[in-house]
């Protein structure tokens, strides 16, 4: 498709690969509703480097859209930032296009990412974006205007991969600087161990020539990056485009217990105390840092508690005095805890993660 940007006098060429029943060129789309992912292409690299992000995601319900734009010797960084938001937008309003394949069923969830220079255009794109639901990025390099500058008006939850090995855009320049800036209630950096910058993607001429002047080896190969990338990518985008906050346990779970990564999270849960009502059984915040409140119905009150591991091993345990009590679990380690709550009239199980 193309989508064609008034305010700049601009067309913008897309490929879109979308859930269907047969393979094909503009079959007709699978029952359903379906997020939008709009993907950002690194310098110099086609739509085709990414295959393996969309042969990974679209049989998971997934639209995903790579705008084509800004493939020259001298691209234009806030150009490409801009063609990101202006697409993501756009596909929003074409679920209610009676003329296209995609009507009535684009639901209104959003992610923009990118790999490299589309990386940093992904971030360009988040500045004070509300109508997305979150930004996650590959090895994203700085742009200009500043991609580091710009993060800290990124206000939607973001997930940033880097690779340990990068030498095209070193995380230390990159990605971690991005990371630190975002301004985001849940943020993760997720760095792949012996990863590098162009194993995001699949094999590249234009992305293998620049890291070959690196003269990097690598450890890992790119499959191996690959799989590594999308054990938690999938969880990330359970959680932030199909509301499934059970996906952002497992996802911390993974980030916690896994020996093929390094990571640093400032993750909040979205659950806080205004949004639990006095008759449902809940803890909050989750994840925890130092404490968190347990909240009882009327009838399940004055009761007790233990906080397992989850080899069954209790490791904390004490009675609560009213219906809503702030428990402190700063003594316990990282970890995913299973909180069991009790009295004369019920028992009811819930995890958490600290």
């Amino acid at each position: 498709m193309a989508f064609f940007d008034e305010a700049r006098n601009r067309s913008i060429s897309t490929e879109i690969y979308y859930p269907a029943d047969e393979t094909g060129e503009n079959v007709e789309l699978a029952n359903g509703g379906f997020p939008v992912i709009v993907f950002g292409h690194g310098f110099l690299m086609a739509y085709e480097a990414y295959a393996n992000f969309w042969t990974e995601l679209v049989p998971e319900g997934y639209i995903m859209a790579f705008p084509t734009t800004e493939m020259s010797l001298s691209p234009a960084h806030e150009e490409l930032g801009a063609d990101l938001k202006f697409v993501a937008d756009e596909m929003l309003n074409i679920n209610n296009e009676e003329s296209t394949i995609f009507y009535n069923s684009i639901l209104a969830k959003t992610a923009l990412m990118g790999h490299s220079m589309g990386g940093g255009a992904s971030l360009l794109a988040s500045e004070n974006n509300a109508t997305i639901s979150t930004v996650i990025n590959f090895a994203a390099a700085e742009t200009t205007p500043s991609a580091i500058m710009v993060a800290a008006n990124v206000n939607v939850p973001a997930l940033i991969f880097s690779g340990e090995e990068d030498c095209v855009a070193p995380g230390i320049e990159n990605q971690i600087p991005m990371y630190e800036a975002i301004n985001s209630d849940c943020k993760t950096l997720v760095r792949v161990k012996n990863g590098g910058h162009c194993y995001f993607a699949d094999n590249n001429f234009a992305c293998n020539l620049g890291e070959t002047f690196c003269g990097n080896d690598f450890v890992i190969t790119r499959e191996e990056q690959h799989e590594t990338t999308f054990a938690f990518l999938n969880l990330w985008l359970d959680y932030t485009l199909n509301d499934n906050e059970h996906a952002l346990v497992e996802f911390n779970d993974a980030i916690q217990l896994s020996n093929l990564i390094n990571y640093e999270q400032a993750c909040t849960s979205l659950n806080t105390n205004e949004n639990i009502n006095n008759d449902t059984f809940a803890i909050y915040p989750n994840p925890v840092k130092n404490k968190f409140t347990i909240n009882t119905p009327g009838e399940a009150c004055n009761g007790k508690y233990t906080i397992s591991n989850l080899y069954g091993q209790i490791v904390q345990q004490n009675k609560t005095i009213n219906c809503k009590t702030s428990i402190n679990v700063s003594a316990l380690a990282k970890g995913v805890y299973v909180l069991t709550y009790s009295n004369d009239h019920k028992q009811q199980t819930t995890t958490f993660l600290k």
